[in-house]
């Protein structure tokens, strides 16, 4: 594909990307992302992507490689015992970096939490998630490093972890685009961290299997 190409498929990641995160995945057409893309080709979409779902795919994996980088860079620095908070700080660190690169307003947060609840894009985030060796040996560990929480309090618990972190994201994304806030996603990240240590890590009262269990842990 030639420069012009790419700069087009480009213009048209950013316009899919914000409306999604403003409006949902559902709400919009590929004709209303073609022409917020500023295109009068309403069948730019199919043009550059092929389809909605190869559109949707292009989106999630869009920077994957990047923070995958610095997954695999900070884990390759973690002993073999490394702890629970350690290990929390190498999944949730590269993504929480990577929103902090962004210019503002930024959109990312807030669309990687529409997708989480949409079920039919629920195959390109397992099929991305699970890509991530770095993120399956980070998963594995934080779990053997939980101590003596039953497999299935775990499974319930990194469900409701991964939607809190992306909620909080998309929340603070938001409030930054407002002026709300001035952007300390370090700060936010640890936040982050700590409260999921505490949520892994608590004491485990009535024991069951009351969430099923997550195919992944989305943080992209």
């Amino acid at each position: 594909m030639g420069q012009h190409g790419e700069k087009a498929r480009g213009t048209l990641l950013d316009s899919a990307e914000e409306l999604f995160a403003r409006f949902g995945i559902d709400a919009v057409s590929n004709r209303r992302i073609a022409e917020h893309a500023g295109t009068a080709n309403h069948s730019a979409v199919a043009y550059h992507f092929g389809g909605r779902d190869e559109l949707l795919r292009a989106l999630v994996t869009r920077h994957l490689e990047d923070t995958n980088r610095r997954r695999t860079e900070l884990l390759a620095n973690l002993p073999a015992d490394a702890p629970l908070p350690d290990l929390l700080t190498v999944m949730i660190l590269p993504w929480v970096e990577h929103l902090a690169s962004l210019p503002v307003p930024s959109w990312r947060a807030r669309f990687v939490h529409q997708i989480r609840s949409v079920p039919s894009v629920h195959q390109v985030l397992t099929e991305a998630a699970v890509a991530s060796p770095a993120m399956e040996e980070l998963v594995a560990r934080t779990h053997a490093a939980a101590g003596d929480v039953p497999p299935s309090v775990l499974y319930g618990r990194s469900s409701i972890l991964g939607g809190m972190v992306l909620g909080v994201c998309a929340e603070y994304e938001a409030r930054i685009q407002d002026g709300v806030e001035k952007p300390n996603w370090t700060g936010v990240g640890y936040f982050l961290i700590d409260s999921c240590v505490g949520m892994l890590a608590a004491p485990v009262t009535h024991p069951g299997d009351f969430l099923a269990r997550p195919s992944s842990v989305y943080l992209l």
